[in-house]
């Protein structure tokens, strides 16, 4: 007599949409334990269900966003009137990305301007200051006034300084390249890979930006004798302006706030420019006058 095996019925999963990453594991309920997680909540909307061709386009858009970065500072700089606009042609620039970026599906949230994120927070006020601290230490110690000695800040007025510390730098360095980098281009690149090589790829390219810049401070200074020391100090400035974008990323990525890397980004061009121009007005007034 044959002995019938008994049947085990299972409770059927959850049912809903599959995860944006192609995984299989059901997303828990937000609110409770296992719910919505700091990254959701952090950067916005990014865990709803993607349309069809999504996954293709986001990786299209984020593709295209880091071969323009990359191109931007270095081929328009080479323009004789980008000097005149740069303040104007900046601002216009980061509207264009911003514009471009919610299109792509992007949101206020996820570009760290959603609401209760316009203003800084406590942290970067604190790194604030403190740069500008340093700043002040670096001019005030004559051991480390070399440091600052740019030969661009010695033929600087009070007002030409004026206006690049508090417009020039702030709206058109600042907020421009916070806007792309941080706030589009991490963005962009965190709907397709991890927080952590967004990251390592925003400020890889946020280096390769400061290509130019690199090389004509170099020139600037007296820096690029040669083919060889001009590449080498290129890498070197470059490398050291990616590892100050990597940490400016984590710091986007720890508060969700765009506000806090445009404050912390202007509050060190601006103190490094005017502790620079005290340094270059007293070494002028230290020289002997000619007669």
């Amino acid at each position: 007599m044959m002995r019938r095996g008994r049947l085990t019925r299972h409770a059927p999963g959850p049912v809903g949409p599959r995860p944006r990453d192609g995984g299989t594991r059901p997303q828990a309920p937000s609110g409770g334990p296992g719910g919505s997680s700091p990254r959701a909540s952090t950067w916005g909307s990014q865990g709803r269900p993607a349309a069809p061709g999504q996954h293709s386009r986001d990786i299209g858009f984020a593709v295209a966003a880091s071969a323009a970065l990359a191109a931007y500072n270095n081929v328009t700089g080479l323009s004789s009137g980008h000097e005149r606009w740069y303040v104007r042609l900046n601002a216009g620039a980061t509207g264009a990305a911003l514009a471009a970026a919610t299109l792509s599906g992007l949101t206020f949230a996820d570009l760290g301007l959603g609401r209760g994120r316009w203003l800084p927070g406590r942290l970067v006020c604190g790194l604030a200051a403190g740069a500008g601290a340093c700043w002040l230490l670096i001019a005030a110690v004559p051991a480390t006034r070399p440091v600052l000695g740019d030969q661009r800040a010695t033929g600087l007025r009070g007002r030409d300084v004026a206006y690049q510390a508090l417009i020039r730098i702030p709206v058109g360095t600042a907020l421009w390249e916070e806007t792309a980098f941080r706030g589009v281009l991490q963005a962009a690149l965190r709907r397709v890979m991890s927080d952590t090589a967004a990251i390592v790829v925003t400020s890889g390219v946020f280096g390769a930006w400061h290509v130019r810049p690199t090389l004509q401070a170099l020139r600037a200074n007296g820096l690029a004798g040669d083919r060889r020391r001009a590449i080498a100090g290129t890498f070197a400035g470059c490398a050291a302006t990616a590892a100050g974008g990597a940490l400016l990323s984590w710091l986007r990525a720890r508060s969700g706030r765009l506000a806090d890397t445009v404050l912390l980004h202007a509050a060190v061009n601006s103190g490094g420019l005017i502790a620079a121009h005290a340094v270059a007005a007293l070494g002028q007034k230290g020289k002997p006058s000619a007669d």
